[in-house]
């Protein structure tokens, strides 16, 4: 199994966690000049992944800001999907990422790119996204665009190298309704092209009594569209306020989705936020999946990812930040934030391969609890 599919799996998980409680967009306004360093950690299914992170921006003459990140993964996996076809491996993936925001009257444009490299995966992402606000800054249209060029490479196979592009058209509204409510609406598309599969990956046929495995097929393009309706609403006469979203996805492979996510967030007295929030996530299998096939040429096209499977996943999380009492003339705020979240996987057609002494097709449904770390000192100058 491919460090850069683990990679993916982790932006997946991560980014949906951090969906609940990222804040919507409204105002044309800089961001604040300040530095985060961040410890992450994923820990589940036997695939663990940890590293640091560095964020660091600083805006200039009012106009511009700038940013950098720098981003590690250890990945360590002797995941179901790596024991059952190979041997555990460990690899590292670095990303490094820097943009440039340039702010006109309302409008807000950002560029950037980003680089992550690993032992067989190598990606490069460019992006620009424009933001104007209407209407007294009560509404703001944000639209964007982002391009990567991959290429894959096989720690097993020398010779082997394969290349895919991604390109992602993004649109969003966001609307002030009253003082304590903000709703968004975004919608986006994302295009897949080139090698999209894995190349230690196999899928596993019925072979007399057994079954034998051989290396997956994909298709070579993929379109996917993503709508998300979300919402934070401010408790009158409290420190609180609720948020949440609901997201539907289908694509052209036949896999739709449905992600609903919801939020508690309460500002206690000195300098304390209390955060808990939880997701559900269910999708059904993609048209070319299957747990067992009949024959090594059953379909044109052949997977046993569990990840294009019917499943279902609910996560749990708590945060906690504290504003540090600590101030001087370069240094206007900091804190200390800690994230904890529980997630757990069932599979609903996809089954535990390693079980032995059970026909074919019959073995238990494979299912595991994961947790995700997120802790992190930000610094704001």
């Amino acid at each position: 199994m491919a460090a850069a599919v683990v990679t993916k799996k982790r932006l997946l998980i991560v980014a949906a966690l951090l969906a609940s409680s990222a804040p919507l967009l409204f105002a044309a306004i800089l961001p604040e000049e300040r530095m985060d360093v961040l410890y992450h950690r994923y820990d589940g299914g036997g695939l663990t992944v940890d590293g640091p992170s560095v964020l660091v921006r600083k805006n200039i003459a009012d106009k511009f800001s700038v940013s950098g990140n720098y981003y590690v993964d250890n990945v360590s996996s002797a995941s179901i999907d790596v024991i059952t076809q190979a041997s555990p491996f460990a690899d590292k993936r670095t990303e490094e990422s820097l943009s440039l925001d340039y702010l006109f009257d309302r409008t807000m444009m950002t560029a950037g790119m980003i680089h992550s490299s690993e032992s067989d995966y190598l990606s490069n992402t460019v992006h620009f996204d424009i933001s104007q606000d209407f209407f007294g800054d009560l509404t703001t249209l944000s639209m964007g665009y982002t391009r990567g060029s991959d290429t894959i490479k096989s720690n097993s196979n020398a010779a082997f190298k394969e290349t895919a592009t991604h390109q992602e058209y993004r649109v969003s509204v966001s609307q002030i309704v009253t003082r304590n409510l903000i709703v968004n609406l975004s919608e986006e598309i994302i295009s897949d092209e080139g090698f999209l599969a894995n190349p230690y990956r196999s899928f596993r046929y019925v072979n007399g009594s057994s079954y034998s495995w051989q290396q997956e097929i994909f298709p070579q393009a993929r379109t996917s569209y993503t709508t998300t309706l979300g919402a934070k609403y401010h408790l009158p006469d409290t420190r609180a306020a609720l948020y949440g979203s609901y997201r539907y996805y289908n694509d052209g492979w036949d896999i739709k989705s449905n992600t609903l996510e919801v939020g508690y967030e309460h500002a206690l007295p000195h300098g304390w936020i209390f955060d808990i929030h939880a997701r559900y996530y269910k999708q059904n299998e993609a048209n070319f999946y299957s747990d067992l096939f009949s024959n090594a040429t059953e379909f044109k096209y052949m997977t046993r990812d569990k990840q294009l499977s019917a499943f279902h996943s609910m996560a749990a999380g708590v945060g906690i930040t504290y504003e540090l009492p600590f101030k001087n003339s370069l240094i206007e705020k900091s804190s200390i934030n800690l994230y904890w979240d529980h997630l757990k996987f069932d599979y609903e057609n996809y089954r535990n391969a390693t079980i032995k002494g059970v026909a074919p097709g019959t073995e238990p449904l494979y299912s595991f609890d994961a947790d995700v770390i997120r802790f992190f000192i930000s610094v704001w100058y």
